[in-house]
């Protein structure tokens, strides 16, 4: 795997060891002043990606035999970021006492640029491109993060899930759980159970009765839809509770009308749904809890069931269904998943319960399979 250069100390220590940018990637970094260093050495098959170069710097790196990929115009994002978002950055633009700024904020910014193709059509091709360029961007950040993550596991669910019903406490309490089991907790980074999952995290270092503090705080504002408010209450949250523990969100601009939770301490936000959903689900080796949800979560259920069917990866996961009754009567996915799996091996790492403990010792009695 190549070596990749991320920041302008560790490219001066690289050459000050090597002597050479042969074969290295160097990614979203400001070299205009930096034309004798890079001059002094060779770049051949070296990938340059984003990087601000003076133009005797930049043919000094072709004539070398290494290749540079310019800045597209016109973006409000950056198609070579070398890291994940925050919720700080996608909501830079956003002010808490300003009614209706929520539109100006970057999410917002890149969900409109996203959205001048219609829906059903094709983008240009410099902005598909544009969009590639970005989403593989973020999967080379998040798999640098998941490194320090050897056991993840995802929540799903539904966004209609609101802040004051019963099953967002339960996944809340469910997050908290699997954060202090070590794991690292991801979701979808909407607002719903996802939310939830996300928070239950963020809280986790603190003593329980901070997670019923916090729910009372967000019960302000229910409905993701009235985004300042919505944004205002869970604002107040992280700014009472400051120290919050990281998690992961994976969300997407193809549902950029929701606004990405602020309990998620990492972000890899991404424009295509489909990189977005399989790369969830695959990350999820230490298993994956499916809170009530509609089309989106089903749709989730399958996807992860065809993973572990056909043993695509090498690891088959856990897949615990949270609120039976849901799950078997109201939107039978799980009896259907139970026939489907037969007498295959994920069968056993198949379950259901209707609380957070429950679902925490389904978990702990079921660890994930190496295939």
């Amino acid at each position: 795997m190549a070596v990749e250069l991320h920041d302008l100390d560790e490219l001066r220590r690289y050459v000050a060891d090597h002597r050479s940018l042969d074969g290295v990637v160097v990614q979203d970094i400001d070299l205009t002043g930096e034309g004798k260093l890079i001059a002094s050495v060779s770049c051949r098959g070296a990938t340059f990606l984003g990087v601000d170069l003076a133009p005797g710097t930049m043919h000094h790196v072709i004539d070398t035999g290494g290749v540079v990929f310019p800045d597209l115009p016109g973006l409000p994002f950056d198609a070579y970021r070398s890291r994940l978002y925050t919720s700080e950055e996608l909501l830079a633009g956003w002010e808490p006492n300003v009614a209706g700024s929520f539109a100006e904020s970057l999410d917002m910014r890149i969900y409109r640029w996203a959205s001048r193709a219609p829906m059903g059509t094709s983008p240009s091709i410099l902005d598909a491109l544009a969009r590639r360029l970005h989403d593989h961007a973020v999967d080379d950040a998040l798999e640098e993060h998941l490194r320090a993550y050897p056991d993840v596991v995802a929540v799903m669910g539904g966004h209609s899930v609101r802040r004051t019903d019963p099953m967002y406490r339960e996944v809340a309490v469910l997050g908290r759980s699997m954060t202090r089991a070590g794991w690292h907790v991801a979701t979808g980074g909407g607002p719903g159970a996802m939310e939830a999952a996300n928070l239950g995290a963020w809280l986790s270092p603190a003593d329980d009765a901070t997670l019923d503090t916090a729910l009372q705080m967000l019960s302000v504002a229910t409905e993701f839809e009235s985004s300042d408010a919505y944004l205002v209450a869970g604002r107040s949250v992280r700014d009472a509770f400051p120290d919050g523990a990281p998690s992961l969100a994976v969300p997407t601009w193809f549902y950029g009308h929701e606004p990405t939770n602020q309990f998620a301490t990492h972000i890899a936000k991404y424009f295509a749904n489909s990189i977005r959903e399989d790369g969830l689900l695959a990350l999820a080796t230490r298993g994956v809890v499916f809170a009530p949800g509609s089309a989106g979560t089903v749709q989730e259920v399958f996807q992860d069931a065809t993973q572990n069917h056909y043993g695509l990866f090498t690891t088959l996961s856990p897949m615990v269904f949270l609120d039976v009754d849901f799950w078997r009567h109201t939107m039978p996915a799980e009896p259907l998943l139970r026939s489907l799996a037969g007498d295959r091996p994920y069968a056993d790492l198949i379950g259901a319960a209707d609380t957070a403990d429950d679902t925490m010792s389904f978990l702990l009695s079921h660890p994930a399979v190496h295939a």
